[in-house]
């Protein structure tokens, strides 16, 4: 069994943001693999299907950003999985807008919604795609930015960037995640930033912390 695990947060109002990116490949593999996301289960709607031979769960937690390990926890206990099982797709405002980033083991990068599920699980052994979405300009307010949705001149960018997202999680699925790495992390990575977060009211921070 598999489980695919797009970060974001829950509410029309963030439909497009770029801090949504993980719940937007996630629709777009229910949409490839004929399946409604209707269920809800451990704090999350979520699908089922069948790919690579295996049971795989299509999940997008709905306990807002900082909160997400609680729901991956709940998910590992009730299905038996290990961390091995799980596939995680975040946003990263420290790669360019639009490239892609697996890995099978790793840090948190300063994600607040990979954090959570470290702390949860104990462990940072599991795959996680990575999805650029840094503007290339410099924000006054990355909080304000990760949060709105992207102009309709960057949504045709923003479902293609899902859609080959969701053939990366695909190929992982059926080639193993060696292969996909190989395929999808071809653009070099920038020199590593930080991002200053400005304070912000308690909405914003649950939603991106």
């Amino acid at each position: 069994m598999k489980l695919i695990v797009g970060l974001g947060n829950p509410g029309a109002e963030y439909e497009f943001s770029p801090h949504n990116m993980g719940f937007g490949v996630v629709e777009r593999l229910a949409e490839r693999n004929k399946v409604r996301l209707s269920r809800k289960r451990a704090h999350s709607r979520c699908g089922r299907f069948f790919g690579g031979g295996e049971e795989v769960w299509l999940i997008q937690p709905q306990t807002f950003m900082n909160r997400s390990g609680h729901a991956v926890k709940e998910w590992l206990t009730k299905e038996g999985c290990e961390p091995q099982d799980l596939i995680v797709i975040a946003d990263d405002l420290d790669l360019p807008w639009g490239t892609l980033r697996i890995r099978q083991k790793g840090g948190a990068a300063g994600h607040h919604g990979l954090e959570s599920i470290v702390e949860a699980i104990g462990t940072q052994q599991f795959t996680r795609i990575r999805i650029g979405v840094s503007p290339e300009r410099e924000l006054e307010d990355p909080v304000d930015y990760l949060l709105t949705p992207v102009g309709r001149s960057r949504r045709a960018e923003a479902k293609a960037i899902r859609e080959q997202a969701a053939e990366a999680v695909e190929m992982i699925l059926t080639a193993g995640t060696e292969k996909a790495m190989t395929v999808f992390n071809r653009r070099k990575e920038p020199a590593a930033r930080t991002v200053q977060r400005p304070p912000s009211e308690e909405k914003k921070q649950e939603a991106t912390n």
